[in-house]
């Protein structure tokens, strides 16, 4: 049996298998039904761990152990191997939702959010920086900083950012506009994102500009800024710099309120 190796790096990554399980489960797919030993032969899987492999594929509901002797195994259709993997996924992901969940009543948060204070009191605030790899990474640190905002939000992005934005970041906007927290947001303003913006337009107010910046100033006093265009990097490599220091974030606020009197509302835009 002649598999490539990137068609078994994909069912790797799909179903999340080890090696020995994907190469053991193709060769059973090639025969439908066949010994321990066989399959060891035909996927080159050292015959002393074929038979732990086929057992953990069993429990995980891809092969079925005939009966009689000598033991054979018969291959689960691909379609119903599809469904019972989600199936799992679905019990799983539950399950440690319930658990993170059960977490925040119990001494274990008390603990962890004591040791955190603990050691934020040790550090210098300017100390406290750090770079985001990742869009998603950047992302949820954004979050996180804008969540904790006390008095302002200041966020300068791109049309495409702007949608990411209003898309994933609307609930935090609506809980901190409620806290009285002042959001202005501007970035270029395409028909595109037009629908979005009138939802976000709730809780922020939204400037037409040309300029192409991405950053974010909460409170005058913490910064995340990216240093790469969106247009031109994909968003695995996408990199944000974190930084607390209010000298910095101040003179960043001070500039963006220059270009933010020359920034057109967005009320204005959809009338012209």
């Amino acid at each position: 049996m002649i598999v490539k190796d990137e068609f078994l790096s994909k069912l790797r990554r799909y179903f999340n298998l080890n090696l020995y399980e994907v190469k053991i489960w193709t060769a059973l797919l090639s025969r439908g039904v066949s010994t321990a030993g066989e399959l060891s032969d035909i996927a080159n899987v050292p015959r002393s761990r074929s038979y732990d492999v086929l057992e953990s594929l069993e429990k995980k509901g891809f092969v079925i152990m005939k009966l009689g002797k000598p033991i054979k195994y018969i291959a689960v259709p691909p379609t119903e191997v599809v469904d019972r993997v989600k199936k799992n996924v679905r019990v799983g992901a539950d399950e440690a939702v319930k658990r993170l969940d059960n977490l925040k009543n119990t001494d274990v948060l008390k603990e962890l959010n004591s040791l955190h204070t603990q050691g934020v009191d040790l550090i210098e605030p300017s100390d406290l920086s750090g770079s985001l790899r990742g869009r998603h990474n950047l992302y949820n640190h954004l979050e996180l900083t804008i969540k904790n905002a006390e008095e302002t939000v200041t966020i300068m992005t791109t049309a495409q950012g702007l949608m990411r934005k209003i898309e994933g970041l609307s609930p935090v906007f609506e809980q901190i506009h409620k806290r009285g927290v002042k959001i202005r947001i501007g970035a270029p303003i395409t028909k595109e994102a037009m629908a979005a913006v009138n939802e976000v337009s709730k809780f922020a107010e939204v400037r037409n500009t040309d300029n192409k910046a991405r950053f974010c100033v909460v409170d005058g006093k913490e910064v995340v800024f990216m240093v790469l265009d969106d247009t031109e990097v994909h968003p695995t490599y996408d990199i944000g710099i974190w930084i607390n220091t209010p000298f910095f974030a101040r003179a960043l606020e001070d500039l963006f309120e220059l270009a933010w009197k020359e920034m057109k509302p967005v009320a204005k835009e959809i009338k012209n």
